[in-house]
C-alpha cells in the first residue's frame, strides 16, 4: 500500500482552500495512489450488511455482519459536508466482535457505543462526505477465527480500518496483523505485549516502524499497577494468584505480579488453570497451601463463577482481588453474595467527556455500560476523524493521521461533528474521549485513572481511585 509521503502537504493545501472559500466542504486530496473508495483489500464477495436499519442479518461465510448508518446528507448550501464526485460513496470499517464465546457478555455495550458514534458521524455528513458503515463479524475471541474474520473484513467487506480485537487475538496474530498494513484502533486489549509495539513511534511521516495498533483503553500495565498499589497500601503485602492460560488472563497476572513486586510485595504462590473445568477445588487447595494475606483471580466469567463458588463453599477466606474483565452485572447475578467484599480495579469509565456521553448511551439502548463500551465510542470517532483529516480512505494515510487528531495541540473536540467542523475550518484538533483523554503515546497507548470497587449483591461500589499522573511515575515504557 502507498505510504503517501505528501499527505501533509496536500492537507495544508486543502486547509488553505477551505479558509479561502469560507465553506465547510471536503476537498478530496489528489494524492497519487492514495485516494480510494474500496480501502484495504482485494476483491471478493462483499458480506451482507444491514445498512440504515441498525438491524442484524446473516452474513456470508457463516459469520454475522452488521453495518449501521444513515443516508448521505444532501447539499443544502449550508455547512453540511456532502460527498463530491471525487469522494467515496461510503467508508467501511471492520469490527471483529465477541458475539459468541466466553466474553460475549461484554459485546452489547461495545455494539451500542459503536452504533451511537456511527449515527452521530453520519448525521454530520460522514468523513469525506461519505456514509460511514461498520461491518461486524464474530470472532468468538478465538485467534484462528479472528484471522479469518480480519481477512473477510479487508478482502470481502473492503474495510479501510479495524475497530476491535482482544489481547488473546492480537498477541498470537501479531505478525499477520502487521502485514495487513491497516490501522487497528481497538477498545479491548490490556496485554503488556502492546506496551512498546503499537502506534507510530511518534514519527507519522516514517511508516516502517509503525505497529498499526492503537488502543483506546488503558493497558494492564496501568490498571494492574493501580490494583497492586491499592493492595500494597492497604497492608496486603503477601498475595497468591490464580489465573487462566489465555493471553489476556496470563498477561493480567504477569502485569499485576510485576507491579506488586516492584512495590516491595511478595507473590507467595501462583497457580495457572485450564478453562472449562466443572470444579477448581483442587487448584484452590494447591494455592491456599501457601501463606498470604490476599489473592488475585484472572479468569473468564464462566470459570470465575465456578472458582468463586468453590472458594466460598470451601471457606478459604482471604481478601479477593478480581481482574477488570469481570466487572459485569452477570458476575453479580451469578455470585454476588459469594464474592461480596471482593475488590476489582479497572480503568475508570469516567473520562473527560463521560458526562456528555452517558445520557446518549442510555438513550441508544439498554446495554450495561462498562469501560470497553465507552472506549469503543472513542475508537470509532478516532478512526472517522483520521479519515477526514487524511482526506483519503487509503489505510496508510489513515494511519498517519491517527496521532494528529488525538495528541495535544489544536482545538479540543469530543465528538466527530465538532472535529469535522474544526478540520473543515482548517484547524488542528485534539480529540478528548469519553473514557480517557486519548492522548496516544508513541506506542499507541492511553493513560487513565484506575477505580477500585468492592463487590456486593447489588453491584460494584466504587471506593477510591488512583490517578493517571500517580501511575505514570512508576511506568517507564508505555
Amino acid at each position: 500500500m502507498t505510504e503517501c509521503p505528501d499527505a501533509e502537504d496536500a492537507l495544508d493545501s486543502r486547509r488553505e482552500f477551505l479558509k479561502a472559500a469560507g465553506v465547510s466542504a471536503v476537498l478530496t486530496t489528489s494524492l497519487a495512489g492514495c485516494v480510494g473508495t474500496e480501502g484495504g483489500g482485494g476483491g471478493g464477495d462483499t458480506a451482507t450488511t444491514a445498512a440504515d436499519t441498525g438491524g442484524e442479518t446473516e452474513a456470508t461465510d457463516d459469520t454475522e455482519t452488521e453495518a449501521t448508518g444513515s443516508t448521505e446528507t444532501e447539499d443544502t448550501g449550508g455547512d453540511t459536508t456532502t460527498a463530491t464526485e471525487e469522494s467515496p460513496d461510503k467508508v467501511v470499517v471492520g469490527q471483529p466482535a465477541s458475539l459468541t464465546g466466553k466474553w460475549d457478555f461484554l459485546q452489547p455495550a461495545v455494539t451500542q457505543s459503536t452504533d451511537l458514534a456511527v449515527s452521530e458521524i453520519n448525521d454530520a455528513g460522514g468523513p469525506l462526505g461519505a456514509k460511514f458503515e461498520i461491518s461486524r463479524r464474530d470472532t468468538a475471541v478465538k485467534p484462528q477465527q479472528a484471522r479469518q474474520v480480519v481477512q473477510q473484513l479487508l478482502n470481502n467487506d473492503n474495510a479501510v480500518a479495524i475497530n476491535g480485537l482482544f489481547s488473546s487475538e492480537i498477541v498470537p496474530l501479531w505478525d499477520f496483523l502487521k502485514q495487513q498494513t491497516t490501522p487497528i484502533v481497538t477498545p479491548w486489549p490490556g496485554t503488556r505485549f502492546l506496551d512498546t509495539r503499537g502506534g507510530d513511534k511518534g514519527t507519522p511521516e516514517k511508516m516502517n516502524d509503525d505497529g498499526w495498533v492503537w488502543r483506546t483503553v488503558i493497558g494492564d500495565t496501568v490498571h494492574t499497577a493501580g490494583a497492586a498499589q491499592a493492595m500494597y497500601e492497604n497492608d496486603f503485602q503477601n498475595v497468591g494468584i490464580l489465573n487462566g492460560t489465555s493471553a489476556g488472563e496470563r498477561g493480567w497476572a504477569d502485569s499485576f505480579q510485576q507491579a506488586f513486586e516492584n512495590l516491595g510485595g511478595t507473590v507467595t504462590k501462583r497457580v495457572e488453570v485450564s478453562e472449562g473445568q466443572s470444579s477448581y477445588q483442587s487448584s484452590l487447595n494447591v494455592l491456599f497451601q501457601a501463606d498470604f494475606d490476599a489473592w488475585a483471580l484472572a479468569a473468564g466469567l464462566e470459570d470465575a463463577t465456578t472458582i468463586i463458588r468453590d472458594w466460598s463453599a470451601g471457606g478459604y477466606g482471604k481478601q479477593l482481588l478480581l481482574e477488570d474483565g469481570l466487572m459485569d452485572p452477570d458476575l453479580i447475578e451469578a455470585v454476588g453474595e459469594e464474592a461480596e467484599g471482593a475488590w476489582i480495579a479497572a480503568g475508570s469509565t469516567q473520562g473527560p467527556n463521560y458526562d456528555a456521553f452517558k445520557p446518549k448511551f442510555s438513550e441508544a439502548g439498554d446495554a450495561d455500560i462498562h469501560t470497553w463500551g465507552v472506549a469503543a465510542y472513542d475508537a470509532t470517532n478516532v478512526i472517522a476523524l483520521a479519515i477526514h483529516r487524511a482526506g483519503s480512505t487509503d489505510p496508510a494515510a489513515i494511519e498517519q493521521h491517527i496521532g494528529a487528531v488525538t495528541r495535544e495541540g489544536g482545538t479540543t473536540v469530543s465528538t466527530f461533528p465538532e472535529g469535522k467542523d474544526a478540520l473543515d475550518a482548517g484547524d488542528d484538533i485534539n480529540y478528548e474521549g469519553a473514557v480517557t483523554q486519548v492522548d496516544f503515546t508513541q506506542f499507541g497507548n492511553v493513560w487513565g485513572d484506575v477505580a477500585v470497587s468492592t463487590v456486593s449483591p447489588d453491584g460494584f461500589d466504587e471506593e477510591f481511585s488512583i490517578g493517571a499522573d500517580t501511575l505514570k511515575q512508576s511506568i517507564e515504557n508505555y
